[in-house]
């Protein structure tokens, strides 16, 4: 089994009801088990400004899935969820990033670990802290990454993730 964290987000409403409905996916999935939930942040778009906020948060899971096939199985959650990439960066019911495959590094042209972004964005970071503590990644916890940003894209707290099968 590999640690891995999946980054969440929507900006279409039902918003906390598609990030949700994504984490039920993932743990009902057979080959993954969901260990934490992140709590719910409020943040701003980065990229493309013209849409609403979103909502993000961060799972870890233990997956007996190798990159690609965790790659393949979150876009079928995501379009089960009616994901459409219409504007890069634009809105979305669903976004599942995979954010970190255990300790590994990964360059193929459909997947890059961990995520080319993700630790320059606070939307991933926020919530990546909250689960991980001190965890270390490239020598850094998601705190200390977090710090390195200097002025970054807005983050509010906006409440628990509750989930009921």
């Amino acid at each position: 089994m590999t640690r891995v964290f999946l980054g969440l987000g929507s900006n279409i409403e039902p918003r906390e009801e598609h990030i949700r409905r994504a984490v039920l996916m993932i743990k009902n999935h057979p080959r993954i088990t969901l260990l934490k939930c992140s709590s719910l942040y409020h943040t701003e778009p980065v990229g493309y400004k013209e849409q609403d906020w979103f909502l993000n948060a961060v799972v870890s899971c233990d997956t007996s899935l190798g990159p690609l096939a965790l790659l393949q199985e979150t876009k079928k959650m995501e379009a089960g969820l009616m994901r459409e990439r219409t504007v890069r960066w634009g809105p979305r019911t669903i976004d599942i990033d995979l954010v970190l495959y255990g300790q590994e590094e990964i360059s193929l042209p459909e997947l890059v670990v961990p995520h080319p972004r993700g630790f320059q964005r606070a939307f991933v970071l926020v919530p990546l802290a909250e689960i991980t503590g001190d965890q270390v990644y490239r020598g850094k916890t998601p705190r200390e990454l977090l710090s390195e940003l200097g002025e970054h894209e807005t983050v509010e707290y906006y409440g628990q993730l509750h989930i009921e099968d």
